[in-house]
């Protein structure tokens, strides 16, 4: 076996459009030597975003809907696909929280951007901090989608993470992101963070 833990691909092959993903079977080898060849199943969705919305009162702006993947109510942030409409990921990510929730948020900060699964899937999520948002509209869903606002105070996020009231992984690593964004943040302006002491992790 060629000791490369590079893999290069052969040929690959659209195997299925599914709407929101199309998975290709990619022949691949390490150094490209066809003598070890394999396939390999590779989904490729839109990039995602996803966005933590934190009232004046300091309060995350949360939604429940159901996820059909697991057959159950989740409880998440807003977040969705980068549309091809979207001329940024900060763009879709305010997007996303205007249509999911009806709030807005002056300034969308980028706090992080992950791989969500890459074993399986080829795109990547960016992870935005959207501060003291206000409501300016009732959310209109479509006919699949149907959320329920929760506003909740940013000090209960880590006992709802830690009890299993939020298992979504990417919100998981999204309040992984905010918590490193409110930690380096007295170091690069001098000011003390603006979270209460108990939303630390």
């Amino acid at each position: 076996m060629p000791k490369r833990f590079n893999w290069e691909t052969i040929s690959s092959e659209q195997i299925a459009d599914c709407q929101v993903f199309s998975v290709n079977r990619n022949l691949a080898a390490p150094g490209g030597s066809t003598e070890f060849a394999h396939n390999f199943y590779v989904l490729h969705p839109n990039n995602w975003v996803n966005v933590i919305p934190i009232t004046e009162n300091n309060e995350v702006v949360l939604i429940e809907q159901f996820r059909h993947g697991t057959g159950q109510l989740t409880l998440e942030i807003p977040g969705g696909m980068v549309d091809d409409e979207d001329r940024s990921p900060q763009d879709a990510a305010a997007r996303e929280l205007l249509e999911e929730t009806g709030y807005v948020g002056d300034n969308l900060i980028h706090i992080g951007r992950n791989h969500p699964n890459p074993a399986l899937q080829s795109n990547s999520c960016d992870t935005f901090l959207a501060r003291g948002v206000k409501k300016i509209l009732e959310p209109q869903f479509n006919s699949n989608e149907y959320i329920e606002i929760r506003l909740t105070p940013i000090e209960k996020i880590p006992e709802l993470i830690q009890t299993g009231q939020i298992t979504h992984s990417l919100v998981i690593v999204a309040f992984y992101y905010l918590n490193l964004y409110e930690t380096r943040r007295p170091m690069l302006t001098g000011s003390a963070s603006s979270l209460p002491d108990k939303a630390a992790f």
